[in-house]
């Protein structure tokens, strides 16, 4: 009878230990903010998130009217969460409130009057300036700020102009995802140039455009990953500042070694380091985002799809785009250098994403699950677990 008693209240112990780790593990909250269809639009993709200095947060994407196409009738969408992306408000048409400039030369029939507005990239000003970049048909960019939280936006001003310290490059796009704001205070936005004339050996480059004066003038920065040697076609970055001041900037390539292009330069546009792959990232030929939460000096995190292409053997195969899923957070605690974690975040379909910190730490990422735009929450300690 003592011996049942016993073995009760042991097991009682177990269940209350049991159930209080529960409640205390740190959980993923997921919301959708896009949906498939939604609104008029067959899809919804290219996430991009930013929380400005009041706290607002603003997760704006490629509304795509008739498919999933890059180039097409395609229109920017934003949404705003006051409540840390709990809830959120009505779709804004944000972005070329302008003249059209019309002609989608991948579609030989009917798309003489399409319009393809893309590449939608945010940067958050400390003195309250939401800073807005995008590009037309892959060949002009246009800026725009809001005053008000992302409630409004100036017209668009044409900028295309700073492009043209890259030299002969007729494709252009910023980002995508969103840009930085430096210590020094430069306004510093990832892009990628190439060009699709048979000339040109360089077909993708990745680099920065920045502002030193608060978004009224642009200017281009170096290349940072040149098409050289393995690494072929670098595009679509991400940047970040490091807790020494220096930035590092993550792309996605072509390359054989399905793995992360990085490099690093002192200012964020000139003297980059030679590039090297970091061999923990893997690259599936998709979007990469990266954050560093301002409570945690040194800590970078950095989310991609963690996938490798395999034979019929189970071989990874190099050079081969992967499926697209099995988005996954990395976490780093000495800037970069080795990362101490990746944690599973969308195991099925998934794609693009974007990351950004609230005030009070909480970590959000913005990304494509299979058809709609989610935003997960959670906190550093569940990243950082291994």
């Amino acid at each position: 009878m003592k011996q049942n008693f016993f073995a009760q209240i042991f097991r009682l112990c177990l269940l209350t230990l049991a159930s209080v780790g529960a409640a205390r593990a740190p959980a993923v909250e997921k919301i959708d903010v896009f949906k498939q269809g939604e609104h008029g639009f067959a899809h919804y993709r290219i996430p991009g998130l930013v929380v400005t200095a009041k706290g607002t947060v603003l997760a704006y994407c490629e509304a795509r009217k008739n498919d999933r196409e890059d180039w097409g009738e395609i229109e920017v969408h934003l949404r705003r969460s006051v409540d840390g992306g709990k809830t959120w408000g009505a779709v804004q048409h944000v972005a070329h409130n302008a003249p059209r400039i019309e002609g989608n030369p991948k579609k030989k029939v009917g798309g003489e009057h399409e319009q393809t507005v893309n590449n939608p990239v945010a940067i958050v000003d400390r003195d309250g300036t939401v800073h807005f970049l995008y590009c037309v048909n892959y060949t002009r960019c246009f800026y725009q700020r809001s005053k008000d939280d992302g409630l409004t936006f100036t017209a668009p001003v044409e900028i295309t102009s700073a492009f043209a310290g890259f030299g002969r490059r007729n494709v252009i796009a910023t980002g995508p995802g969103h840009g930085i704001q430096l210590a020094t205070g430069r306004l510093l936005v990832p892009v990628w140039v190439g060009s699709d004339r048979a000339d040109d050996p360089a077909k993708h480059e990745a680099a920065t455009i920045y502002s030193d004066d608060h978004g009224q003038t642009w200017k281009a920065g170096d290349i940072a990953i040149p098409q050289d040697g393995e690494f072929l076609r670098p595009n679509e970055c991400s940047v970040v500042q490091l807790s020494d001041g220096s930035v590092m900037m993550n792309a996605r390539t072509e390359s054989k070694t399905n793995r992360r292009a990085v490099t690093t330069s002192p200012d964020g546009v000139s003297r980059w380091a030679a590039p090297r792959f970091d061999d923990a990232l893997w690259d599936a030929i998709c979007m990469g985002s990266l954050t560093t939460p301002p409570q945690a000096p040194g800590v970078v995190l950095f989310a991609t799809t963690h996938n490798l292409k395999l034979d019929e053997k189970g071989q990874w195969v190099p050079g081969a785009r992967a499926p697209r899923r099995n988005l996954s957070v990395n976490l780093s605690r000495d800037d970069g250098k080795t990362w101490a974690a990746s944690k599973p975040l969308e195991p099925g379909s998934s794609a693009y994403s974007d990351l950004a910190v609230l005030p009070d730490g909480t970590i959000l990422c913005f990304y494509e699950k299979y058809r709609d735009l989610t935003l997960a929450r959670f906190s550093l300690e569940w990243a950082g677990q291994p």
